[in-house]
């Protein structure tokens, strides 16, 4: 479809900045809960000219996150920029179980954290946390240093635990890990959204998925306080395989199912 233009329409036609004209622009591309997404983007937007640039960009397939420079997760307003993980509400599961496991937890590590969404998320709920956040991408690490800030949170660039420092080993009270677990084979068959605008290594987790998972799961005993518990976001399909990788590294492991999130989560206790 054409790109909206804030200038003047015909006296026939309606304004192509008004709300209505916006929710027709969104659904005619086929987002099916336009009239929300219509309302953030008016809501954002600070002028006419930024207002028909933020729709066209999301009638071309960008992600509404986005195009307004936010996700909310768990309640907080999380930054994200092009290029960075956009978090999703089903994560929010992962950080209601860690609350639930390790209600008490001191140090929490957020691996692979993308934009930095579950730390925040679990510093904003614990109160006064050392929070340590790593991954591997430079432009995920610069946008989760602006949403751990407000808990001062540091944050560290490199492959897995090779980025934390030595201080925090043994110390981990909830060590979440948002590995990528989808088949490398399977990357090309997720949503355009997805596919087009994430970074690859955020979403490729190996032939199987569970490349990474068995990496961290392998390694996060050395990490964990006595007690401590990792949590790692998993499909339906793979949790039987993902349990055992935590079995194997001498965790007591779990399943915990949310059906209306479509969430998977294996959680790991370090046992005393």
């Amino acid at each position: 479809m054409p790109p909206l233009s804030s200038s003047s329409p015909s006296p026939s036609s309606p304004s192509p900045l008004s709300r209505d004209a916006v929710v027709i622009a969104l659904r005619t591309a086929g987002c099916v809960f336009a009239e929300d997404e219509a309302r953030l983007i008016l809501a954002a937007a600070r002028t006419p000219d930024e207002l028909a640039a933020m729709v066209d960009r999301r009638v071309t397939g960008l992600p509404l996150e986005l195009v307004l420079g936010w996700a909310e997760f768990r309640g907080l307003r999380i930054a994200v920029e092009p290029g960075v993980f956009v978090p999703r509400r089903r994560t929010e599961f992962l950080v209601e179980q860690a609350l639930a496991h390790c209600p008490d937890a001191s140090v929490v590590v957020d691996l692979c954290c993308g934009s930095g969404a579950v730390g925040a998320a679990l510093a904003a709920a614990l109160g006064r946390v050392e929070l340590h956040a790593a991954d591997i991408d430079p432009v995920a690490v610069r946008c989760a240093r602006r949403n751990v800030a407000p808990f001062d949170g540091q944050v560290h660039t490199g492959d897995l635990f090779e980025a934390l420092p030595d201080s925090v080993r043994g110390r981990v009270g909830i060590l979440a890990a948002n590995v990528p677990y989808v088949p490398t084979g399977e990357v090309g068959l997720l949503p355009a959204e997805a596919r087009d605008h994430e970074p690859r290594v955020a979403l490729d987790g190996g032939p199987d998925g569970l490349d990474i998972l068995r990496r961290v799961a392998a390694e996060a005993p050395r990490w964990l306080a006595s007690g401590g518990c990792l949590l790692v976001e998993t499909s339906e399909r793979q949790a039987p395989t993902a349990l055992e990788a935590f079995t194997r590294s001498g965790l007591s492991a779990r399943l915990v199912v949310s059906e209306e999130l479509y969430a998977n989560v294996v959680v790991g206790l370090n046992q005393p």
